[in-house]
């Protein structure tokens, strides 16, 4: 996989976080906004990185993706208000000034015949590196011209076309830093509690013993050799590429090799969007096949519910260490008496040892409510194709459902009057009723799942009783 030392210095790649050895600079790094699946061509989108506002559109002519900072150099009116021209030039909503894929203001509608100024470098958008790998749009905040030699982080499985991978993936905004997201998913010791009923259970705590093999500006390695589940799923190896990027690689003879695969793309302080991918190869083929038949919305729904188990409470956590001094105090602010808590220690060595704060000097804003902790909606449904398109149908299905009932209910009066009722056309009529009832309530059930989380995680639940 990617690997975590410098480069050589011959080599033409730079390393990720610009070339001071005693910092770490986020703005030169590639970073995930999007699954291309979920982009649409003839649509601007919009994304925030690092707390830069972007508009991010589809150029035709250069059949590529491209991200602008969202503002135009005319009057700084906000691109993604605008729209793609005829010509496939992003268009400024203000005055028409047009652009192209690189910046280059093509259009000025108001100056004279041969005028020039739209020639000028100040008339040209601020364009960002882009780029496509394993599905993923990533975007370049640093100089564009460094971005080609800086390394993509992917994962190197994901481009094996054997045939023998597959891949559940999702993503969701998430309410606390991109630092505070990858000390969670380093830490392996949290599952069996936060995660009891929906990916772990209490009964399988134990001893972590942890320990980090490599580490360097670049990130760190580290192995778990007893494993989860008190050691019947075998060694955990764990990896982390600096700024935005983990996973843990575990192989078993129960489940194959499965990869856990998270990367943290700060959004401004306090959020971050999480792509999770979870790549699997397993030792036969019918797990594979289902999780192919699986739906993708439907895989979203559940791990919505899984990333809900921590939201609230890590949302919170931010905010008391920042009260405590934030990284630079986490062994004051953090008790780890244990090597459970070694990976988490190792990140924030790495934050203090290379001037690594994603936004040094911001502080977060006031805590959110619980509802707006469990939006859904706004946090994935709106941003993934999928589920808009799921949402949409079952939408309709529910309208369905009340269009055939109507029609039954205003039936039912005419077949009395007209003689032509029998118990059986009652009982037919009646069991239509309760089925479409039926749908529509479970269809409204299902619809809530878009919108918004359950308040209480399953942990919290009571406990069935053993009879």
């Amino acid at each position: 996989m990617t690997t975590l030392l410098e480069p050589p210095l011959s080599s033409d790649l730079l390393p990720a976080g610009g070339n001071d050895p005693d910092r770490f600079d986020w703005q030169m790094a590639w970073y995930p906004v999007f699954y291309v699946e979920d982009l649409d061509k003839t649509k601007l989108t919009t994304f925030t990185l690092l707390g830069q506002n972007l508009v991010i559109w589809w150029e035709q002519a250069a059949s590529t993706w491209r991200a602008f900072v969202d503002q135009c150099p005319h009057r700084l009116a906000p691109l993604s208000e605008g729209r793609l021209n005829e010509q496939g030039l992003l268009e400024c909503p203000y005055h028409g000034w047009a652009f192209s894929g690189e910046g280059a203001c093509e259009t000025i509608p108001q100056q004279a015949d041969g005028g020039q100024a739209h020639t000028s470098q100040r008339a040209c958008a601020k364009a960002l590196a882009t780029c496509v790998h394993q599905g993923l749009l990533f975007i370049f905040p640093g100089n564009p011209e460094r971005a080609e030699k800086t390394t993509v982080p992917t994962i190197d499985v994901l481009d094996d076309d054997s045939g023998e991978w597959v891949c559940l993936n999702t993503f969701r905004d998430i309410p606390y830093d991109a630092l505070t997201l990858l000390e969670n998913v380093l830490d392996s010791s949290h599952i069996p509690y936060t995660h009891h009923r929906t990916v772990g259970n209490r009964a399988n705590v134990g001893p972590v013993e942890l320990e980090v093999v490599q580490a360097d500006r670049q990130g760190f390695k580290g192995v778990w050799e007893e494993g989860p589940r008190r050691g019947t799923l075998g060694r955990q190896e764990t990896t982390f590429i600096a700024p935005n990027l983990m996973w843990h690689d575990l192989t078993s003879k129960q489940f194959g090799r499965t990869l856990t695969v998270v990367y943290a793309t700060p959004i401004r302080k306090g959020y971050c969007r999480l792509f999770a991918r979870f790549p699997f190869k397993f030792p036969s083929k019918f797990p594979r096949l289902a999780i192919k038949l699986t739906p993708r919305w439907y895989s979203h729904l559940g791990q919505n519910r899984v990333l809900e188990d921590d939201q609230i409470f890590l949302h919170w956590q931010e905010r008391y260490l920042e009260q405590k001094g934030g990284s630079e105090c986490f062994n004051q602010a953090f008790y780890l008496p244990t090597k459970a808590d070694l990976f988490v220690s190792q990140l924030r060595q790495w934050v203090n040892r290379y001037q690594a704060e994603s936004f040094p000097g911001q502080s977060l804003s006031p805590a959110l409510s619980t509802e707006l902790l469990l939006d859904r909606y706004h946090a994935h449904t709106q941003h993934c194709a999928s589920c808009r398109q799921a949402l949409k149908t079952i939408q309709r299905a529910r309208q369905v459902a009340v269009l055939i009932v109507t029609i039954v209910l205003s039936l039912l009066p005419l077949l009395v009057l007209s003689g032509l009722s029998n118990l059986f056309l009652g009982l037919g009529l009646s069991s239509l009723l309760a089925l479409t009832a039926g749908l529509w309530f479970g269809l409204g059930q299902l619809e809530k799942s878009f919108y918004q989380g359950k308040p209480i995680p399953p942990r919290n639940q009571p406990e069935k009783k053993r009879r």
